[in-house]
């Protein structure tokens, strides 16, 4: 169940994917707000820098601890980046269509996770140095990031305020606020499958799937986290509200299909289920946070994506700290039946807010006439 070469467990596995999640939900909330006092650039600048440390401490992993230390470093700088760079983009978006900025907002991680779980798993599989080079890559990256920033234009000028804005606030706009509950549940269902295949994808490929390629582990990881660009650009074809609830409702489908995958252990099968249920989670995402963000005005987007990242990040962290301790006694296949479960759940919610309102409109035409 553990690895051979550094004795990690799947309790330390899931407790590294915790610590992430903590360390961007606490950004999040105490230096969410940040941007709108420092700027946009010192704080982007700041989560750069923290990335580079996380990824000096995996080049050098050995134990569990340097595991958890860098991965506590890497959600802190996540969280930062999240707000500040999600604000930054909008701050320079109005001459691109509505649906742009949303979409490159929740489907940009996971691209970008998609190409660097597969970049690594083909540097694990193929070339030299398989446990440092893909860090050294990613170094490079952030490197070159860093420079890329310092010469981009900032948006936020520097005001006072930034000791009081690290009050945790939760607070959000009257139209954002109505439409939270339902997003939050889709970012819960959704953000939580894909931290079960952060912190199982490997073990899943071997265990359940049946096979040991490194390839094979990242294109299963790829394989819900990249199509969900697909589905943003599906989103940009409907209203918020009309993406959110067919996404969700799809994804529901989709995830069943994982789960049937698994049962019969057929990787290809299992592949293009995962693949259209990355879609049904672009499009549900970008539709989840279209209801919310439109119309903000710019000292309003920072604290709005904090909580949406915050609700995020726990409804990632709360079922894979579960998840974690329930993979020492079930299969990885029971475990990941609670995630089909928990998406069922969702779905049936926003079914449920959606027949509501259509019952109402019904009702009222019946008494006048």
């Amino acid at each position: 169940m553990a690895s051979t070469r550094l004795r990690i467990g799947y309790l330390a596995l899931s407790i590294s994917s915790v610590v992430y999640f903590i360390g961007a939900v606490t950004a999040l909330l105490l230096f969410g707000r940040l941007t709108n006092y420092l700027g946009r650039k010192p704080v982007s600048l700041t989560a750069l820098l923290l990335a580079a440390l996380s990824v000096l401490f995996f080049l050098n992993l050995h134990d569990a601890f340097a595991l958890i230390a860098g991965r506590l470093l890497q959600g802190l700088a996540c969280g930062l980046a999240t707000t500040a760079l999600a604000a930054w983009l909008i701050d320079h978006a109005q001459a691109v269509p509505a649906w742009i900025p949303p979409a490159v907002i929740s489907c940009g991680p996971m691209t970008g996770l998609t190409v660097g779980g597969v970049g690594a798993g083909c540097l694990i599989e193929y070339g030299p140095y398989l446990r440092q080079l893909a860090f050294v890559v990613a170094l490079m990256l952030i490197v070159m990031a860093i420079l890329m920033l310092i010469k981009s234009q900032e948006t936020m000028p520097r005001q006072a305020g930034a000791l009081r804005s690290l009050k945790p606030n939760f607070t959000l706009p009257a139209r954002a606020k109505q439409a939270f509950p339902l997003a939050a549940c889709t970012f819960v269902c959704t953000w939580a499958l894909g931290g079960f295949f952060q912190a199982f994808g490997p073990a899943m490929t071997r265990e359940q799937l049946h096979s040991h390629s490194a390839v094979a582990a990242a294109l299963v990881f790829a394989s819900i986290m990249a199509p969900s660009s697909i589905g943003a650009s599906l989103a940009g074809r409907m209203t918020p509200s009309r993406a959110q609830f067919a996404g969700m409702l799809s994804f529901t489908l989709f995830v069943g299909g994982i789960l049937f995958s698994l049962h019969l252990g057929l990787l290809s099968s299992f592949l293009v289920a995962s693949i259209l249920a990355g879609i049904a989670q672009g499009l549900v995402l970008t539709g989840s946070i279209g209801t919310l963000v439109g119309g903000l005005l710019p000292e309003e987007r920072a604290n709005v994506f904090s909580v949406i990242y915050a609700t995020s990040y726990v409804g990632a962290a709360v079922p894979t700290l579960i998840a974690g301790h329930f993979s020492e006694q079930f299969s990885l296949l029971q475990v990941a039946c609670g995630y089909g479960v928990l998406a069922l759940g969702g779905a049936l919610t926003l079914l449920t807010a959606k027949v509501r309102p259509s019952r109402r409109r019904i009702q009222a035409a019946e008494r006048q006439e």
